[in-house]
């Protein structure tokens, strides 16, 4: 079952090309941490600050995309962790089917922060990184 999450920090270390993400589900004490890279933190935390862009940034343009053509984006979802890599879905109402997108986790969760959509993550996801 699909747990709700929020991004509850954002880590942008100058001294590496590791930045980390933190996620904590909505309604419990459960979090774990994902790491992005630069663009993807830059991205996100810009958005959390809402700090403008003079020109729409690439998660934007997908946002736009998707509205333009007819869709909505209803959340994310990060669906699997495999090999210490973690997979999600764009989840896109369109014409009223549920249209799901692969994405990485990081451009997933940064179009989430700019549409303003739930982050859902896998209850076993949640199982495995909080016990590693």
């Amino acid at each position: 079952m699909p747990v709700q999450m929020e991004l509850t920090r954002i880590i942008i270390n100058e001294n590496s090309d590791q930045h980390i993400i933190f996620l904590r589900e909505v309604d419990g004490e459960r979090t774990f941490p994902i790491v992005i890279g630069i663009f993807e933190a830059t991205s996100i935390d810009r958005r959390v600050k809402n700090q403008p862009t003079v020109r729409p940034l690439t998660h934007d343009l997908l946002a736009n995309a998707i509205d333009a053509l007819g869709g909505e984006l209803a959340d994310i979802y990060i669906s699997e962790l495999r090999n210490h890599t973690y997979y999600a879905k764009l989840r896109i109402r369109h014409e009223g089917e549920l249209i799901e997108v692969d994405s990485r986790p990081s451009d997933a969760i940064a179009l989430a922060v700019a549409v303003d959509v739930p982050i859902y993550v896998a209850e076993e996801i949640i199982d495995e990184a909080t016990n590693q």
